[in-house]
């Protein structure tokens, strides 16, 4: 029996309800108000990568917030964010590692033929489609940036 992404998140928020897990049980319904709004948008259920993209968007916005909760001193907030950066991360997919994301980048390179900086957008695009929700985009264009500069 397959589950999907969606209903793993569900019934990992009804086990958090069941164990009074407060903190977890706040992030996974947060999580599944965020599934919900963009099954909204997109007027259809979400697939496990979609799921997974959904999380990773939450993890970034948290990720930006323990940044500027640090620089503003709130090491409280910025512990808590983190703590909600690490329930998320259970329903990321396995991260590439950077070797595997410098090959997928290679093979992009090679394939259509760039050569310079002028091909970033292309070669962006083709990574991304290969390495959906595997890695972020941030340390995609780094790597495509060092690809495209040699």
């Amino acid at each position: 029996m397959n589950v999907s992404a969606r209903e793993k998140v569900i019934s990992d928020m009804k086990e958090a309800l069941k164990r009074g897990e407060k903190a977890r049980l706040s992030v996974l319904r947060m999580f599944v108000a965020a599934m919900k709004n963009k099954e909204i948008e997109l007027r259809r259920g979400l697939d496990d990568g979609e799921v997974a993209q959904v999380a990773a968007t939450l993890i970034r916005q948290r990720t930006d917030s323990v940044v500027q909760y640090r620089r503003g001193g709130r090491d409280d907030l910025a512990d808590r964010e983190e703590a909600e950066i690490a329930v998320l991360r259970a329903y990321l997919p396995e991260q590439l590692s950077a070797s595997e994301l410098e090959e997928v980048v290679a093979s992009a390179v090679e394939e259509l033929g760039a050569s310079d900086m002028k091909d970033m957008g292309r070669v962006m695009k083709s990574v991304m489609e290969k390495v959906r929700g595997r890695a972020d985009g941030r340390v995609v264009s780094e790597t495509v940036r060092k690809a495209l500069s040699r």
